[in-house]
């Protein structure tokens, strides 16, 4: 619901001319809801009455005066104002100035511009939307080339560190190549802290994938994410076409299957806004400028370790594998793939790979895997009945 201030914003705004859309995404509304305001605004023009003469009107020059000169304390031109005898409140001032703000040129941003192959821009964006015909909460991981904009998205259903390298992953072989830099928020899977030397700390793990693909990490400074707003801009266009456009999935194979579609259809195809270019035809310029995909992927794999139990089975996200019965009772590394494949090693040597399932369908037995185990159980010690013998005429 609008408030009375967001009705002076969006008037204030529509009067110079700015774009139904733009006030829109500056306030977070939808274009639709400013539009409703702008119009009830107008039907009102007529039936209101006459307004009786504001008595900060004598002073509106001053104000706008001293907005000019950077002053934007609403307290300071209080004062001000107050030595020239104005004698209204402090609201009515804030009134006056809130639809200005827009204005205030150190709230502006200058665009950034990159050659072609220096910057990718990273962020996440969410949607709910239907999966199997459930209400499905998705992650979307959108990476956006800087110079040419055309980006590539990944649709999940985590935003943890290893979705967040296997999206940027994704992206890069979308590209054919790596920029020189990737540019991220401030999330931890990327960036554990920015220290007082203004240098962020750093994922060793996002380090590593970095060495691996030969680009230079950048994280956004604090609180000022529209460093990367090529990039989140992306964001907003994918929840308002291509969800929009598609509705209802089968799987997360489908969706993605149907994002790829979407990209070389219609997004590589669009006319970008400030470069005023096909994407696709820049891209041409750029994609030369990108760096080589490294000879071998990146594991993007959950790391973890288990303790085998006395019968060579490990317990892995609620049920439990087979594995050879030499490792019964150690500690082994495990990996664990994004599209739930599990791996077990004995050392640097996988010994054991299975697809993850659900306790319901049962354990996962591999009979071969025990065989020596098993010759161990039923082995029976053969003893001559003499023996049984001499103990029965013992006891008699």
């Amino acid at each position: 619901m609008l408030r009375k201030e967001d009705f002076l914003m969006i008037q204030a705004l529509a009067s110079r001319g700015v774009y139904q859309c733009d006030i829109a995404a500056q306030l977070g509304v939808h274009p639709k809801t400013v539009s409703r305001a702008l119009r009830r605004e107008a039907a009102s023009q007529g039936r209101r009455r006459p307004e009786r003469g504001s008595k900060l009107m004598p002073h509106q020059s001053t104000i706008d005066r001293l907005l000019g000169e950077g002053v934007w304390n609403s307290v300071v031109i209080l004062r001000e104002i107050q030595s020239e005898g104005y004698a209204g409140g402090v609201t009515t001032l804030k009134n006056y100035i809130r639809p200005k703000r827009a204005l205030r040129p150190s709230r502006a941003t200058v665009r950034f511009e990159t050659p072609p192959g220096r910057q990718m821009q990273s962020d996440w964006g969410q949607v709910v939307t239907r999966i199997a015909g459930v209400e499905t909460d998705v992650h979307v991981i959108v990476n956006t080339l800087g110079y040419s904009r055309r980006f590539h998205f990944w649709c999940t259903d985590s935003e943890d560190a290893e979705h967040t390298y296997e999206g940027l992953i994704r992206s890069y072989e979308w590209f054919g190549g790596v920029a020189e830099e990737t540019l991220v928020d401030n999330q931890k899977t990327a960036v554990l802290e920015h220290r007082s030397d203004s240098k962020p700390r750093y994922n060793e793990r996002f380090l590593d994938l970095a060495a691996h693909y030969g680009f230079t990490p950048r994280a956004c400074k604090p609180a000022r994410a529209q460093t990367k707003g090529k990039d989140e801009r992306m964001v907003g266009y994918i929840k308002h076409h291509f969800f929009v456009r598609y509705r209802d999935f089968a799987s997360w194979a489908h969706m993605n299957q149907l994002a790829e579609k979407w990209l070389r259809e219609e997004a590589d195809e669009r006319v970008h806004g400030t470069v005023k270019e096909v994407v696709r035809e820049r891209f041409v310029r750029e994609a030369p400028k990108l760096g080589p995909l490294p000879a071998v992927r990146y594991d993007t794999s959950y790391h973890e370790e288990r303790q085998v139990g006395w019968d060579a089975y490990v317990d892995v996200r609620g049920n439990r594998y087979a594995v050879p019965s030499s490792l019964a009772g150690h500690v082994v590394p495990v990996r664990i793939t994004l599209d739930g494949v599990l791996h077990v090693y004995d050392g640097d040597r996988a010994v054991a790979t299975h697809t993850l399932r659900p306790i319901s369908e049962g354990w996962v037995q591999v009979p071969e895997y025990h065989a020596a185990l098993w010759r161990d159980v039923l082995r029976v010690d053969r003893r001559d009945l003499a023996v049984y013998e001499e103990v029965a005429s013992w006891s008699s």
